[in-house]
Order: C-alpha cells, then structure tokens, then sequence
C-alpha cells in the first residue's frame, strides 16, 4: 500500500496522576529524520521512542511532541522540613524585631524549597508514554495511508495516459516513416537528376532506422508496467519510483530527438508533462 509522508496525528489520555498528550507531524524529507520535544520526566526512554518510530515509518521529516499535566491535587506537596526552618527564622526574627508582622501561610508557601513539584511515577509513566506513542503512530499511518492511495490514484490516471500515447504512437511510427521516405522520394524526383537507385535504397532504410523508436516505445512500455507493479508494493517505493521517472524522462528525451514529425515531438512533450506532473506527486511518498 502507498503511503504518504505527510500526516498528523494526536492522541491523548487521563490517568489518576493527571493527563498525558502526543502529536505527531510528518512531511517529506529524503531520509527519516525524527525531532523529539520531550518533558524531562520523559528524557530516559528517548532512544525506545525512536525505536519505535523506526519500526514504523521509513521516510520523512517527523515531530513528535510529549505533554504531561498533572493533576491539580496531586501537583505539589509541603516539604515540611523546609517549613519548620522557616519557621524558626520567623521567631527569630520576632525574637530581635518583636514589632514584626505575622507572616501570612500564603507567603510561607512562596518561600523557596517550601512548595515542591510532586515527581511522577517514572516507570509508570514511561509504560504510558510508551503505549501512547504505539498508538499515535498507528493513527498518523492511517492518516498517511489515505493520502497515500490518493496518490496513487493520481499517478495510476498518468500511467494510463502515457501508455495511451505509447500505444497510439506504435501503431502510427510505420505510416510516419513511409511518408517521410515518399516525402524524400518526391523531392528528388522534383529536382529531375540521376540518382543511383541502390544509394537511394540505403537513404530511405538509413531514414528508417533513425525514425525508429520501437526500442524506446518498448522501454516505455516496461516503465509503466514497473511503476504499476511498484504502486502495489508494502513499504518504502518512493525512491524507486523516483528512479523510474527519471529513466521515463530519458526515454521522453531520446524520442524527442529522433522525432521526424510535428506529432512525435507533441507525443514527445505531453509525455514530459505527464512524467513532471507524477514527479511532483512521487515527493510525497514514503
């Protein structure tokens, strides 16, 4: 199946410590190449995340993203150590100032040390990072998937048409090289000289064989079947099917070349047209 590089995916879950979060945001890029934006809580399992990936997806530029809130009641604890030192400052402080203010709970809270962040679970949350991301890649495939198949439709439509020209092409090369000879034949006897007959012979067969393109139409042919082939393989087929528009735009090119009529060189140039505009889909697959 086809799959695109492009997609997005997001999932998130609620636990009793609070609420974990994953995006995940995919473009096309030459090799896989995953950018991780993790909280700390979440720094030790990076290399098992990107593991994960690579067993996943083969191609493209990846964003995956970890958010982690905590629950309201379960955020923050007193460090109660640090509260009866402050404490104890605090009547000291009485004791030389006794015209002092009493210091407000709120304000003691605010106190550095006193009010300290409430550290998760690590492994538990490590399990559940991990299980989320499985999931994520699983909806961000789908995503790519569906893409993928639009593709593939688009770039099938453009086989045909080409093999369409091919076909139509084949069947007109024997009238379009008989014409050119009789159009040369015409010529001389339109100059009312002596010609050797068998040197006229070698011109009209050296004329023949420089018009004939069955070889390119041929390789043509076997492109188009590959590409067909290839569009209903399982992985990565982008690179190949780059590869392959570039040997149909050296086919294109040679009959360009060899064109002996206004219709060839139009063949020539709808086929180009049809092999940039496939290129430009093909970008987009893994």
């Amino acid at each position: 199946m086809t799959h695109s590089m492009t997609g997005f995916a997001r999932t998130q879950r609620e636990y009793a410590w609070g609420v974990l979060s994953c995006e995940i945001r995919s473009v096309n890029h030459r090799y896989l190449e995953p950018s991780f934006r993790l909280p700390d809580s979440l720094r030790a399992i990076e290399a098992t995340l990107r593991d994960q990936l690579k067993n996943q997806l083969g191609r493209g530029k990846v964003e995956i993203t970890f958010f982690t809130q905590q629950a309201q009641s379960d955020s923050h604890r007193v460090d109660e150590a640090a509260l009866q030192a402050l404490a104890q400052l605090l009547a000291t402080a009485e004791h030389i100032l006794p015209n002092v203010a009493p210091v407000n709970p709120l304000e003691a809270l605010r106190w550095p040390g006193v009010l300290q962040a409430q550290e998760l679970d690590g492994e538990q949350l490590a399990h559940a990072a991990q299980q989320m991301m499985g999931d994520t890649l699983t909806v961000l495939q789908a995503s790519r998937a569906r893409e993928g198949a639009s593709l593939a439709q688009h770039i099938q439509a453009r086989l045909q048409s080409m093999s369409t020209h091919v076909k139509a092409l084949r069947a007109q090369m024997p009238n379009l090289v008989a014409a050119q000879q009789a159009k040369l034949s015409q010529k001389i006897m339109n100059l009312q000289v002596e010609v050797d007959n068998d040197r006229l012979a070698q011109e009209l067969v050296i004329i023949a064989q420089k018009a004939d393109v069955t070889e390119e139409l041929d390789r043509l042919d076997t492109h188009i079947a590959e590409a067909q082939h290839t569009l209903k393989q399982a992985g990565s087929i982008g690179r190949r099917l780059d590869f392959l528009m570039q040997e149909f735009n050296r086919e294109a090119n040679t009959l360009s070349s060899k064109a002996i009529t206004g219709g060839v060189t139009q063949v020539a140039v709808e086929l180009k047209v049809l092999i940039e505009q496939m290129r430009e889909q093909i970008q987009n697959i893994e």
